[in-house]
């Protein structure tokens, strides 16, 4: 194998951190997921020494750290939106693209715009394997948005704190990811940023010993149902990802959990243990929507 992919992807990665973006390698050829020991395989040195660090606190903008880990083999690059202070806008294509009546996310997306009374804005953009679009924005400051799945419409997802999205420069199977304009990246739209900011959490008055159980009990059950989807084997990965949302849900609706705490645990569980990123957000997104809708509140009392 000659070291032209390798060198190629190491300019790519190295171009992205003098962006000021954080870079992760993935595996080669792939997606996903992060190329980068777990948390049960962690050696606790270097970085870990003081505990592990996940993928999201491991990407960097050092270069000597970029050129450590590109030449060991030809990574695709990972961008952690997050610490890049980036929201990228991920515009899918519709699933059946012989159907000519479904619009993908970028007419989506224009149609929004176009509500809001403005044009799609002029950002750096990047074409995906499969025909999508990224297009990048600075976060605003102040504000800690995350992911989110369906939000602003349909084949229209975001990716923020607890995402990561493909750089320009890697290739799958399917294609390269391409940057197509604008150097740098404009400020997220500020009617975007308020479908995106979440709305102020109601206060709640249970009873401080009831919520803490209750809370309690939520956690154990996140990293339960989370190891379950993890480990589960060829043929019921999806099944058990399936189960694990519903089973989370009612925490959600209860308000023990954040559903972008569920989501990004089930979402980083379910591509680790083999599923595709896609295949995760649509389990998911039907999973939880349907186990929120079904589980009432948790009643004040007095």
């Amino acid at each position: 194998m000659t070291h032209a992919p390798r060198t190629a992807l190491l300019h790519a990665a190295l171009d992205a951190a003098g962006r000021g973006w954080h870079v992760f390698p993935l595996r080669p050829g792939r997606k996903w997921p992060p190329a980068l020991h777990g948390e049960t395989t962690c050696p606790h040195t270097g970085e870990c020494e003081s505990g592990h660090r996940k993928w999201e606190q491991r990407a960097t903008t050092d270069p000597d750290r970029i050129r450590a880990a590109w030449s060991q083999a030809p990574y695709n690059i990972g961008i952690a939106t997050g610490p890049s202070g980036v929201v990228v806008v991920d515009l899918d294509l519709p699933k059946n693209k012989g159907s000519s009546d479904a619009p993908g996310g970028a007419a989506t997306f224009a149609a929004l715009c176009e509500r809001a009374g403005h044009p799609v804005p002029d950002t750096y953009r990047v074409r995906t394997a499969s025909g999508g679009g990224h297009l990048y924005f600075t976060a605003p400051a102040g504000v800690r948005l995350t992911n989110t799945a369906g939000t602003i419409g349909k084949l229209v997802d975001t990716r923020a704190w607890g995402g990561y999205v493909v750089a320009a420069g890697s290739t799958t199977p399917t294609g390269a990811y391409e940057a197509l304009c604008a150097p740098v990246a404009a400020p997220v739209p500020l009617w975007l940023q308020t479908i995106l900011q979440p709305a102020p959490k109601p206060a709640q008055t249970p009873s401080g010993p009831v919520v803490g159980q209750s809370r309690r009990y939520a956690d154990v059950a996140l990293v339960s149902e989370s190891r379950n989807v993890a480990t589960a084997q060829p043929g019921s990965r999806e099944g058990a990802l399936f189960r694990a949302a519903r089973a989370l849900g009612r925490f959600v609706a209860w308000g023990d959990l954040p559903r972008h705490v569920v989501e990004q645990a089930l979402q980083e569980a379910g591509q680790g243990a083999g599923l595709s990123a896609a295949e995760c957000r649509s389990t998911l997104r039907s999973a939880l929507d349907w186990s929120i809708t079904h589980n009432s509140p948790r009643r004040a009392t007095a």
